[in-house]
C-alpha cells in the first residue's frame, strides 16, 4: 500500500502548482553581474533577421539541453497532459486543424523536432553565404519562442524539484531571462502566453527591480485568464526524434528517492 501510494505521488507531480521556484532560495541566475537587457539590444550594423535568428537558436539549444536532464522524469504516466503554471494546458493541433490532448513528453518531442527541422532548413536559417532570410522569418521565430516558452513553462511547473536537486535551476532561470528580455525587447510572444509566468519575471527582477516596471508586470498578470492555447500546424505523422540521448548526471534511482524527500 506504501509503494502504491508513493508511485501515485510520483505520478501526480506534474500537476503540483506550489510554485517552487518563487521560493526566495531558488531565485538566482547565472552570468548575475551581466545585464541581458544590453545584451539583446542589437548592435548598429546587424540585420535584424540575423539577430532574430541567433538568439532564437541559442535559446533552443539551451532549453534543449536542460530538458534533456530531465527527460526520463517526464513520462506519459507522470505528465499525462502538457501543462504549465496555474495549470495552463496546452493541445495540439494537427495539420487539418484537429486539436489532440497529448502527453507532455510526445508534445515535447513534437516541439523539438519542428524547431530543429526548421532551423536546419537552409531556406529559413541560412547559413551559406549569398543566401537571405525569407520575408517572413520573424513570423516563424515568434512560433518557436512561443513553443519554447510552453516547454519551459512545462519544467517549472513540473519538474523544477529535479533540476534544483540536479543543482540545474539556476540554468533554467537565465534561460527563462533571455527568452523574457529578447521577447520584451522585440515583442515576439504574446501576452496571454506569458502571464503565467509574469510572477517568476518580477521575483527575479528580470526587466529591473523598479517599482514601475512591476507594477506594468503584474496588471498584464489579470489581462489575459482561461486560455487555451492552439499549436502550430504539424502533423501526427511526423515522428519525433530522439534528441536527448544523454544520460541524467546522477544515477536515476537516488535522483528519484532524493526527490520523493524533497
Amino acid at each position: 500500500m506504501g509503494k502504491g501510494r508513493k508511485a501515485k505521488d510520483k505520478e501526480s507531480s506534474c500537476n503540483d502548482d506550489n510554485k517552487l521556484y518563487l521560493e526566495e532560495a531558488v531565485l538566482e541566475k547565472k552570468l548575475p553581474d551581466i545585464d541581458l537587457r544590453i545584451l539583446v539590444e542589437m548592435p548598429n550594423g546587424i540585420d535584424f533577421n540575423e539577430w532574430l535568428a541567433s538568439h532564437t537558436i541559442s535559446i533552443f539549444d539551451n532549453t534543449n539541453l536542460i530538458y534533456g536532464t530531465v527527460s526520463e522524469f517526464c513520462t506519459i504516466s507522470g505528465c499525462p497532459d502538457m501543462v504549465g503554471p496555474s495549470y495552463r494546458t496546452y493541445l495540439w493541433f494537427d495539420e487539418k486543424g484537429k486539436k489532440s490532448r497529448v502527453a507532455a513528453p510526445l508534445y515535447i518531442d513534437y516541439v523539438m523536432t519542428f524547431v530543429q527541422k526548421t532551423i536546419n532548413d537552409e531556406t529559413i536559417f541560412p547559413t551559406k553565404y549569398a543566401n537571405e532570410f525569407p520575408v517572413g522569418l520573424e513570423i516563424v521565430v515568434k512560433k518557436i519562442l512561443r513553443l519554447l516558452f510552453h516547454v519551459i513553462a512545462h519544467l517549472y511547473h513540473s519538474h523544477f524539484r529535479e533540476l534544483v536537486l540536479l543543482n540545474l535551476h539556476t540554468h533554467l532561470n537565465c534561460v527563462f531571462a533571455h527568452l523574457s528580455v529578447f521577447n520584451h525587447r522585440y515583442q515576439l510572444i504574446e501576452q496571454r502566453e506569458t502571464e503565467i509566468l509574469q510572477d517568476l519575471v518580477v521575483a527575479l527582477k528580470i526587466l529591473g527591480d523598479d517599482e514601475e516596471t512591476a507594477t506594468e508586470v503584474n496588471e498584464s498578470i489579470d489581462e489575459y485568464k482561461d486560455v487555451i492555447n492552439k499549436e502550430p500546424t504539424m502533423s501526427f505523422a511526423d515522428q519525433p526524434i530522439n534528441m536527448f540521448p544523454n544520460p541524467s548526471p546522477i544515477n536515476t534511482q537516488t535522483l528519484a528517492t532524493q526527490i520523493d524527500n524533497f
